[in-house]
């Protein structure tokens, strides 16, 4: 039997309310300097006490063992939801493209964008490699027992629970719609699904920029 599942995520240290829970059945500005103040010029949230990206084994589309904490990549984006999402995941997902495609090819290189799915009932290796490809083949698709995927969650503070099966047979998950900017393993930066994908990729070049001068 298949269980529906709700993402939830609960941040620590960060004002209250700036994150708030999203389901998925659910910004744009040409500016790409205007800042937050005390937000380190960064257009998402800034983590003062940056995340840890985890060191769970996860298994990527192609069957092979996958750490978020141990890939070279000098940028990482990490992004938590499900291929069946009817929009917001979407909305995420092409987001992050479009925010890669502004950057120069030295840039994009050294930026490595993961999707973990929280519905590892569903995406199967070939499904997540199939929605994948759809924005980025470059992207990676990670799966695992579902126990897994909520340790690796858990130092992002993602965590996922029980909800509800639809009358039609099916399901959906309640999830956070938050993307993660890492320099290498630290997360210094969240992006909420109405990040623009200027203020994105201004925001990853920023972090590119934090990784040359480390």
């Amino acid at each position: 039997m298949v269980d529906a599942r709700r993402v939830r995520l609960g941040v620590a240290g960060i004002v209250a309310g700036a994150l708030l829970l999203t389901g998925c059945g659910g910004g744009g500005g040409n500016g790409v300097t205007i800042s937050t103040p005390g937000n380190h010029g960064y257009h998402g949230i800034y983590l003062d006490e940056a995340y840890q990206l985890p060191a769970t084994e996860l298994t990527d589309t192609a069957g092979k063992p996958f750490s978020l904490a141990s890939q070279k990549a000098p940028v990482k984006i990490v992004f938590f939801g499900y291929s069946h999402c009817p929009d917001i995941c979407q909305i995420v997902m092409s987001t992050i493209a479009s925010a890669l495609a502004k950057l120069d090819a030295k840039q994009r290189a050294e930026v490595q964008v993961s999707f973990v799915t929280t519905d590892p009932a569903r995406d199967t290796e070939k499904v997540l490699r199939t929605y994948l490809d759809r924005f980025n083949p470059s992207f990676v698709g990670l799966t695992a027992p579902l126990a897994r995927i909520d340790a690796a969650g858990k130092p992002l503070h993602v965590s996922i629970e029980d909800g509800q099966k639809l009358p039609s047979g099916g399901y959906e998950v309640e999830h956070s719609t938050y993307a993660y900017g890492a320099v290498g393993s630290d997360v210094r930066v969240i992006w909420d699904q109405d990040t623009s994908p200027r203020s994105m990729a201004t925001d990853i070049i920023k972090l590119l920029k934090t990784k040359e001068t480390a």
